[in-house]
C-alpha cells in the first residue's frame, strides 16, 4: 500500500489541514476498521463522507456508512459512490 492511501496517513493530513480528530475518534475509527474488517480505503471513504455529511466526527453515522461500504460487491470508489447515492447520500447535495 502507498503511503497516501493509508489510513494514518489520511488522518496525519487531516490534522494538517486544521481538522482535529480527539484521540477517542481516531481509536473508535480503527475500531471501526477493525469490527467491520474491510480495506483501508473504506475507511477513508466513509471518514471522509461522515465529515462532508455531518461537518464533525458523529460516530454512529461513521459506523453506519462503513458498514454499508463492507459489501463484498462494492469494490471500487465508483461503485461505493453508486451505494451511497442509493441510500440517499448524494455527493452532489449541499447537507
Amino acid at each position: 500500500m502507498r503511503q497516501k492511501e493509508s489510513l494514518a496517513y489520511y488522518l496525519e493530513d487531516l490534522w494538517s489541514k486544521g481538522f482535529k480528530l480527539s484521540d477517542e475518534d481516531v481509536h473508535f475509527i480503527y475500531f471501526g476498521k477493525n469490527s467491520t474488517n474491510v480495506e483501508e480505503w473504506k475507511v477513508m471513504l466513509a471518514l471522509k463522507e461522515t465529515l462532508k455529511f455531518q461537518h464533525t466526527f458523529d460516530p454512529s453515522f461513521f459506523i453506519s456508512v462503513l458498514e454499508h461500504l463492507s459489501s463484498p460487491a462494492i469494490t471500487s470508489k465508483k461503485s461505493a459512490y453508486v451505494a451511497l447515492e442509493e441510500r440517499g447520500l448524494d455527493s452532489t447535495s449541499k447537507n
